[in-house]
């Protein structure tokens, strides 16, 4: 996908770009191409794209690669300020790592309506009866987010 030319008015589209091209290193290695990338102080502080197969681990989900890699980067298990950009919706073990390490924004592409917990099947990230919400956005950039899975998954499907 050729995403380059186009102009992105919004610091929310820029950093969903910056996603999804993680999300198209994860398609070149026969992974379901999610993305994630964590801003903090208008800096990216980890990105990561999903490496399930390649690691042989359920959890190298994007968002959790990306929360480790930034909880690195600041010495801390606390993100607090930190925004994370991902392109599908995270799953109950993405949204509870969030809601663990106090991310305080999140901004999704596509929306996941059989796994996402991020309002889609359940609401893991503002869970009134957890100790930490999320704001969350959704929708940036949601059109080129939903093609790039649906296209992986057309391409999965024609090799059978």
């Amino acid at each position: 996908m050729d995403f380059e030319k186009q102009d992105y008015r919004t610091e929310d589209e820029k950093y969903m770009m910056e996603a999804i091209r993680e999300a198209e290193k994860a398609a070149l290695l026969d992974e379901v191409p999610v993305g994630a990338v964590i801003v903090k102080d208008g800096k990216i502080i980890a990105s990561a794209h999903n490496r399930v197969e390649l690691d042989n681990n359920s959890s190298a989900h994007a968002e959790m690669i990306a929360i480790a890699d930034a909880e690195a980067e600041l010495g801390s298990k606390w993100l607090n300020g930190a925004t994370v950009y991902v392109t599908l919706e995270p799953c109950c073990m993405c949204a509870g790592s969030m809601v663990l390490a106090r991310i305080s924004r999140l901004v999704i592409g596509a929306k996941d309506p059989k796994s996402g917990a991020c309002g889609s099947v359940v609401n893991i990230v503002n869970n009134k009866n957890l100790n930490h919400r999320i704001e969350v956005t959704t929708g940036v950039l949601e059109e080129e987010c939903s093609r790039q899975l649906t296209e992986f998954f057309r391409q999965k499907r024609d090799k059978e």
